[in-house]
């Protein structure tokens, strides 16, 4: 009985699983900001500042919208892990406003894949030389002025830079 109440007084936090997760609301088209994926093809990509985050552990969250010539829109909520240079999508968003989860784990960003958006998203503006954007604001600063300053050959203080 006593391990079982010493086990129960624990003051360390439980993690919250995804399931537990909070989504953030669907994201509404006039305050998207459109940022330069690097490659031209016919998709427009844009955030929702609204959406926009980093944690302690340096995790970047966000909601990405890619939006075809003819209109048609694929919503995620996604993250970018900065350390280990990692990408998850949290949630599939759907045309009435709604999300699902997903089910995908945390996966490295490789170059030449069809991650081209997030690599850009990672190296020019959320995590530039692996150093996550401090808070919101600066993160969508980088959104608004084509790309974060230590991703434009300004050296973050105490970073390497391994461009």
């Amino acid at each position: 009985m006593a391990v079982v109440l010493v086990a129960g007084c624990s003051t360390r936090p439980a993690e919250v699983s995804d399931a537990e997760m909070q989504l953030p609301p669907y994201p509404v088209a006039g305050r998207l900001v459109e940022f330069e994926k690097g490659h031209s093809n016919d998709f427009r990509f844009f955030i929702d500042p609204a959406s926009l985050s980093v944690d302690k552990d340096g995790v970047v969250r966000y909601v990405l919208v890619a939006r075809s010539a003819t209109g048609s829109e694929n919503v995620t909520y996604e993250a970018l892990r900065c350390e280990t240079a990692e990408h998850r999508i949290y949630a599939f968003g759907h045309a009435d406003g709604t999300w699902s989860r997903s089910r995908t784990e945390w996966r490295p960003l490789q170059p030449q894949s069809a991650q081209a958006r997030q690599l850009v998203l990672y190296a020019d503006y959320f995590c530039p030389q692996k150093v996550p954007m401090q808070n919101t604001a600066e993160g969508v600063r980088a959104l608004q002025e084509g790309g974060h300053p230590f991703a434009k050959g300004f050296a973050a203080p105490g970073a390497v830079n391994n461009r």
